[in-house]
């Protein structure tokens, strides 16, 4: 039996964790910058899609949307705390040290 769909093209991935698309990336994550730094930025990053996610729970299209709503919106929270819990044991390991 054929497959009427081919698989798509395997792309080795780069550096950065995205797919590597036969150029240069659009989006890149520069080597030097501090670790405190970047969990700041993905924890604002988080917060965002969390806000997002949240007003979209109030207006889900069907219950499947709605399910699958607030699983993205658990997951981004507990994201969100990860990371937050990273960066208070960085803080606290700088006024130790």
């Amino acid at each position: 039996m054929k497959k009427l769909v081919p698989d798509p093209p395997t792309s080795p991935r780069c550096n950065t964790g995205v797919f590597c698309t036969g150029h240069a990336p659009f989006f890149l994550v520069r080597a030097d910058i501090p670790e405190e730094d970047a969990l700041m930025h993905a924890s604002l990053l988080l917060r965002g899609i969390f806000d997002t996610l949240q007003k979209a729970c109030l207006h889900p299209e069907d219950s499947t949307s709605k399910v699958l709503l607030w699983v993205s919106l658990h997951s981004t929270e507990l994201a969100k705390v990860l990371v937050d819990a990273v960066l208070d044991g960085m803080g606290n390991r700088k006024v130790t040290a």
